[in-house]
């Protein structure tokens, strides 16, 4: 197994689990219950998962008004994004 399809793997899954993370949080935050803690939360971004963490943070209205999510997040996307492009080059 190459690395490529390794990495794509990761990605996949590290996205899956900050989707669900953040609708889970939004549900516990409905619900008054523990919560998961926003450094989780951006930390699931800044390990790849900021394509979906910027998709719940839309899907589930959630975080929104967070200035470090708000611009945080599509910060983290930036950047990653930035980082490929220079390694593709």
């Amino acid at each position: 197994m190459g690395i490529t399809r390794l990495v794509v793997y990761y990605l996949i899954g590290v996205n899956l689990l900050t989707f669900i993370a953040y609708g889970i949080d939004k549900y516990k935050a409905r619900h008054k219950q523990w919560r998961i803690t926003e450094a989780s939360l951006l930390l699931l971004a800044i390990l790849g998962g900021s394509p979906a963490a910027l998709l719940a943070m839309r899907l589930f209205h959630h975080k929104t008004l967070h200035k470090k999510f708000r611009y945080g997040v599509p910060a983290i996307l930036l950047i990653q994004l930035t980082i490929v492009f220079f390694f593709n080059s």
